[in-house]
C-alpha cells in the first residue's frame, strides 16, 4: 500500500533531470491552456515507458511476496508446498502430513488441526488419526471461530489442513470459505488461522501411502455401493 501510494518521482527532481534520457515524443498534440498545464501532459507521457516498469517491478514482488507469506503476512509458510490444482490455496503432500503426525515440526507449531471433510460414513470408515470430521460450513465455524483456536506460545503457531477424498473439491472449498469468514472477522490483513493448507491427493492418496497413519486401517470411497 505505500508503495502504490508513494509519487512515482520526488517532487524535489528538477524538470531538467528528468528529460535527461527520456525519448522525445513527436507529433505530441498540446493541450489548449496554460503553460502548465501544456508541461504537465509532456511530462507524463515522456515518464510514461519508466512508469509501466516500475509499476510492472512493484506488482511483480508483491505477487512473489504474498505467495511465500502466511495470509496475515506476518511470516513465511512453515511446511513445504508442493504445486496444485487452485494457485491460490497452499497444498502439502501426505509425506508431509506424516512427519507433522510423527512430530517433525513440534518444535515449531503449537497445533495443528486435520480437517477431514467427507461425509461421515466415509470419516468412519477410515481416517486420519487425529483428524476431525467437518463435513459442513456451520461445523467449520461452530469448531474454528466460535471460540479460535489461539497459541499460547507466540513463537509457535496453528495450522490448518484441509481434505476430503481426493482434495478437489470439498477440501478446497472449505479451505476458502474458512479463509473468507476468518477475513470478515477482522481487520485486514489479521487472521485467526493465517496459515491453511490441502492435502493434495486426499485421503485416498494418503490412505494408500501411510496406511499405519489411518484408522481404521481402511478406505471407504464416497461412491461406496454400501
Amino acid at each position: 500500500q505505500q508503495l502504490f501510494c508513494s509519487p512515482l518521482v520526488p517532487s524535489s527532481v528538477p524538470w531538467s533531470v528528468l528529460k535527461q534520457g527520456q525519448p522525445s515524443v513527436k507529433g505530441q498534440r498540446r493541450m489548449a491552456g496554460s503553460p502548465n498545464q501544456e508541461t504537465l501532459v509532456e511530462f507524463v507521457v515522456s515518464l510514461e515507458p519508466f512508469r509501466s516498469a516500475q509499476l510492472e517491478e512493484i506488482e511483480n514482488l508483491l505477487a512473489n511476496h504474498d505467495q511465500e507469506l502466511t495470509g496475515d503476512f506476518s511470516k513465511p509458510h512453515l511446511l513445504p508446498t508442493v504445486e496444485g490444482k487452485d494457485p491460490s490455496l497452499k497444498y502439502i503432500s501426505p509425506g508431509t502430513v506424516a512427519a507433522l503426525l510423527t512430530g517433525n515440526f513440534s518444535s515449531f507449531i503449537e497445533s495443528s488441526i486435520v480437517v477431514d471433510c467427507r461425509y461421515p460414513y466415509e470419516y468412519e470408515g477410515g481416517h486420519i488419526k487425529g483428524a476431525v470430521n467437518l463435513p459442513l460450513q456451520r461445523d467449520v465455524e461452530e469448531f474454528l471461530l466460535e471460540q479460535p483456536i489461539l497459541p499460547l506460545d507466540a513463537n509457535k503457531r496453528v495450522i490448518i489442513i484441509f481434505h476430503c477424498e481426493f482434495s478437489v473439491e470439498r477440501g478446497p472449498k472449505m479451505c476458502r470459505f474458512l479463509r473468507e469468514r476468518d477475513r470478515s472477522c477482522h481487520e485486514y490483513p489479521q487472521l485467526h488461522y493465517p496459515e491453511l493448507y490441502v492435502l493434495k491427493g486426499g485421503y485416498r492418496e494418503f490412505f494408500f501411502q501411510f496406511p499405519s497413519h489411518c484408522e481404521p486401517r481402511d478406505y471407504r470411497p464416497m461412491k461406496h455401493p454400501a
